[in-house]
């Protein structure tokens, strides 16, 4: 599956300076591990997943972060190509990210889906990519969707892959109709005429 389809919401995560003063238990003495702190987020959010992962990978262990800079680490894992990692932190972070803005635990849905498909563990994937949708924008859920879809499809669960196929082409046509998207809709419609002739032998 391709990286390049998913929604681009990962970098639209905020941080507040007051959380960047107290998530972490730094002393007086130790003014440059906020700063190194604060360079990590920077760094997160402008996409530079691996510099911010070597920074909050050792804070970690001098500090034991916070949830949601642990969830942090699980998402550059994922932009690192590092599933085991990914799915390590974020499904043991999850429930503790519930009390988080809706948007932000769908970033975190969706990196710990993704890695899990990445696995091929796709069981474990679908109920990430069902709370995802209960979180995210409506402009990213044909993406999801259509991940689903296929998540369903590998298991031969041909009536939940259809249904959720048709779901993604539904967003599709709602929310992404463009020249760019044309390709991936008619792929849609062949996935779901698959799943159909499947259903019906």
């Amino acid at each position: 599956m391709s990286r390049s389809g998913r929604p681009s919401i990962w970098k639209r995560l905020f941080v507040s300076s007051l959380t960047v003063i107290f998530c972490l238990q730094i002393h007086a003495g130790q003014p440059e591990d906020k700063d190194r702190l604060g360079m990590a987020i920077e760094y997160f959010q402008s996409g530079k997943y691996h510099e911010a992962l070597l920074i909050f990978q050792d804070l970690d262990r001098k500090y034991k972060l916070s949830p949601r800079f642990r969830g942090y680490i699980g998402v550059c894992y994922y932009y690192e190509w590092n599933y085991e990692e990914a799915c390590k932190y974020l499904d043991a972070m999850l429930p503790e990210l519930e009390i988080f803005a809706p948007h932000e635990r769908s970033v975190y849905y969706f990196s710990a889906a993704s890695s899990h498909f990445q696995l091929k563990e796709y069981r474990a994937a679908i109920p990430l990519y069902e709370k995802m949708l209960t979180v995210c924008y409506e402009n990213e859920k044909p993406e999801t969707f259509y991940q689903l879809g296929f998540c369903y499809m590998f298991i031969d669960d041909w009536f939940n892959a259809r249904d959720c196929f048709v779901s993604a082409l539904a967003y599709y046509t709602r929310f992404l109709n463009r020249p760019d998207q044309h390709a991936r809709m008619q792929q849609i419609r062949n996935m779901i005429k698959g799943c159909e002739e499947k259903m019906n032998r």
